[in-house]
């Protein structure tokens, strides 16, 4: 059944700028405390944008082709810009996500195996089961509970990725995970103003100053972690065979070493927030679209009561699943922006640009493109059945970016998030508590500004 023009859902969104482009000052500020409200409605209706600012030549693409171009065709001639280094550096710098170069392609080739859809089917079961023991924590009934669907959302990914990654060697400490990761988001890796003006690293940032427990806290147990699993490991102690013992196991197909503990922990520190913390936003933000759309939901409930996990094609039996997963990503993408530095002059669009021009693609413009969406900014699953998925460009829709840079673990976040949907709609109702709408904030990923908070009931069978 189609939904029809009264029934279709078009959840809050930022208002967008209507005048002249931002001065140095409110620039400064939105980014800061925004970055997603930059962006004017000039963005959202021409395929790119050029211009020059006190920052130096900027381009904005939001069409598939120069999407292609700066992503795939021409990757090499762009690199991750030095504001994303200065902002995630003291946490990321030797992960894959931040290093450019034969670093990052040693590392890669050295990681991917790891990370084949293959591999990845092993882990289902086990998924499952941390699925199903937090729903059952959460022990529902006909009255229903409240919850902070953030937080809880960020517990069951954390929970998998213990399971998955370190055989539970961090079980019990999701919590204080979850404590260090909000404080790190929401103070360290804001767009500080000295960072955009390029000022040196030994100037203090007050975002860095006051997120400098939570990142010691990362650093310190990850460390702690890597170290006794690498013990284990030279002792031949029976150490288990999950992804962090396959991390240090590793060694590049080229012939040379694996990975330096140092590169592991940053690694492991960016699973955490390029793996972890995006899908929890994801499973969030499509849980509070499902308590707005009753409809949808009814379609997930009655998949979720015949998935089976054992079998090997359970993902073909999710297809509501899936679509209403990829359209939540779509409508709000876990990471919103992505920046590129130019280095030599190229041509996009037909638009000359210099070595040293900056490139945005921002997935949370070109997925609601009036060019390259139908009624963009409504919630419509169906967009994503397999029936009607061939029609959408491949670099249309890049929640998990595109090109040699794709993210690695792109599936295990999506057999993450439907098995943990189906897990939990398997036995909730999920219900909205106000018509208030949640609004989207860019924080590294797109959280809510305010706590997402809904009511899930026992299901009546």
């Amino acid at each position: 059944m189609d939904a029809t023009a009264t029934d279709i859902f078009r959840p809050a969104i930022p208002p967008r700028r209507t005048g002249k482009p931002l001065s140095l000052l409110p620039f400064l500020w939105i980014s800061w405390r925004d970055p997603i409200q930059m962006w004017s409605e000039r963005h959202f209706t021409e395929p790119q944008l050029h211009g020059n600012s006190a920052f130096g030549e900027i381009l904005v693409v939001s069409h598939p082709e120069g999407v292609r171009h700066v992503l795939t065709e021409n990757a090499a001639n762009y690199e991750k810009g030095d504001l994303q280094r200065r902002v995630l550096g003291p946490m990321l710098a030797e992960g894959l996500l931040l290093t450019e170069g034969e670093v990052w392609r040693r590392a890669r080739r050295i990681l991917a195996p790891l990370f084949t859809p293959a591999k990845m089917a092993t882990l289902n079961a086990r998924m499952a089961e941390v699925c199903q023991a937090r729903v059952a924590g959460w022990s529902l009934s006909a009255r229903g509970r409240v919850l902070d669907i953030d937080s809880e959302m960020s517990g069951l990914t954390f929970d998998i990725l213990s399971a998955t990654m370190f055989s539970d060697e961090l079980g019990g400490e999701a919590r204080g995970f979850e404590r260090a990761l909000n404080q790190f988001l929401a103070n360290g890796a804001r767009i500080d103003p000295l960072d955009v003006l390029g000022a040196p690293d030994w100037a203090p940032r007050l975002g860095r100053l006051a997120s400098f427990r939570s990142a010691r806290f990362f650093e310190q147990r990850v460390t702690r972690l890597v170290e006794a699993r690498r013990a284990r490991i030279e002792a031949g102690d029976g150490a288990p065979d999950d992804l962090l013992s396959a991390l240090l196991l590793a060694r590049d197909e080229n012939g040379g070493p694996g990975l330096s503990d140092e590169e592991v922990a940053a690694n492991i520190l960016t699973f955490i927030l390029a793996g972890h913390e995006t899908t929890a936003r994801a499973l969030g933000w499509t849980l509070h679209l499902l308590s707005r759309q009753p409809e949808h939901l009814a379609r997930l409930q009655a998949e979720a009561d015949a998935f089976d996990v054992s079998d090997p094609k359970w993902a073909d039996a999710l297809p509501w699943t899936r679509a209403v997963l990829d359209e939540t990503m779509r409508l709000f993408p876990p990471a919103p922006t992505m920046a590129r530095k130019a280095l030599a002059d190229d041509e996009i669009g037909g638009q000359p640009i210099k070595a040293g021009a900056t490139v945005i693609i921002s997935p949370w413009i070109l997925q609601r493109h009036s060019l390259l969406w139908d009624d963009p900014d409504a919630f419509k699953p169906e967009r994503f059945l397999p029936q009607n998925r061939k029609s959408i460009d491949r670099y249309a829709y890049i929640p998990f970016s595109a090109g040699p840079r794709v993210c690695i673990g792109a599936a295990f976040a999506i057999q993450e998030a439907m098995i943990a949907l189906a897990s939990i709609l398997r036995a909730a109702e999920v219900e909205a508590l106000t018509t208030v709408e949640p609004r989207p904030v860019h924080q590294i990923t797109l959280r809510s500004r305010e706590p997402m908070r809904l009511r899930l009931r026992a299901r009546r069978r």
